[in-house]
């Protein structure tokens, strides 16, 4: 095939300007207001710019976190291998979906099993929902986590909070106790870290409050916006139970407001507040979101992502380290040109 010449590319190119310039039209969508954007300060950012950190105990090498997914099935299987190969590539963390069937099986441990995929100077982590901590502890069976958590090769354990998820689900759990008060009991017999997260609904200001006076590694916020799980079992649900409990699916807290809050706790309650590390998460749909609440947020943070994950994950190898290596790269934009407001 005769390979096109300088004049022809550049003419092609024109053309695609002339052709696309109505759809790049932003007349009516306004300029996104968070950030003074500074294009006279800096040239490009070189290749390869560091954006290394230390979180968790680990250095990522870049400022993103793979939240927690999924879990016992054949496809989660392939999913949880492509995404801990992609952190092995682009040096970030990852939590597991639950890992709730190790316990009583480990049928499906090949689904949880990647610290040798992604090695072990990263930071990977169980999951277990609050629910089935606050019944380990009343049957004295919580070394079962550890068990669990030494045959994953796993840093430590995130536990969900999901009392409106339970609720909704037709085979859900029941929590006797506050969320809170169950945590306290666990972190007072174990020596493994632990990360809080909810499931889609974020937390107001005295569960974040609480929380951050915990000796938990770090809190991720699962804010209202992103993938929420309450919603997801309503749409499993029929008939009366989804039309009268959907309105409880759009109750919760944006990352904006939760973010305010840790704020406002750590620059008041600066003794008190052991938690100081945040996974920025809920809503987060690209590298400006991640970025912008980074800057905003003023303890360490990362960004985390569940569902854009998920989507380019379930496709291929290929089209999963193309996502995060775009982000990657707009992040280092963003790093050069913007600053938040």
């Amino acid at each position: 095939m005769e390979e096109k010449t300088t004049g022809s590319m550049k003419a092609d190119r024109k053309q695609d300007h002339i052709d696309l310039a109505f759809k790049a039209d932003m007349a009516n969508e306004g300029p996104d207001d968070r950030f003074y954007y500074e294009p006279m300060m800096a040239g490009h950012p070189p290749v390869g710019l560091d954006l290394s950190l230390s979180f968790l105990g680990k250095t990522l090498n870049a400022p993103l976190w793979v939240s927690s997914m999924t879990g016992g099935t054949e496809m989660a299987y392939t999913i949880n291998r492509r995404l801990a190969q992609s952190c092995a590539k682009f040096g970030l963390g990852m939590g597991l979906g639950s890992c709730r069937p190790l316990l009583g099986s480990l049928d499906r441990i090949k689904d949880f099993n990647v610290r040798d995929i992604i090695g072990p100077g990263l930071p990977l982590y169980a999951n277990l929902g609050v629910a089935q901590i606050e019944y380990m502890l009343d049957q004295g069976s919580v070394e079962e986590i550890q068990i669990m958590i030494d045959r994953l090769h796993a840093d430590g354990l995130v536990v969900h909070i999901n009392p409106l998820q339970e609720w909704l689900q037709p085979e859900g759990d029941f929590i006797v106790n506050s969320p809170i008060d169950t945590l306290g009991r666990l972190l007072d017999i174990i020596s493994f870290p632990v990360i809080v997260k909810e499931v889609g609904q974020g937390m107001g200001p005295k569960s974040i409050e609480a929380l951050l006076k915990l000796p938990i590694t770090a809190l991720e916020l699962a804010a209202h916006g992103g993938t929420n799980f309450s919603k997801l079992e309503l749409l499993r649900s029929h008939g009366l139970q989804r039309e009268v409990f959907e309105p409880v699916s759009r109750i919760g807290h944006t990352v904006g407001e939760m973010i305010s809050w840790i704020n406002a706790f750590t620059e008041l309650d600066a003794e008190e507040i052991l938690c100081r590390q945040i996974i920025i998460s809920g809503g987060i749909r690209d590298f400006l979101d991640g970025y912008y609440w980074m800057q905003k947020l003023k303890v360490p943070s990362v960004y985390g992502q569940a569902s854009g994950f998920l989507k380019y994950a379930a496709e291929s190898q290929d089209a999963l380290d193309d996502y995060i290596r775009s982000q990657v790269r707009g992040l280092q934009l963003a790093q050069y040109y913007l600053k938040a407001k």
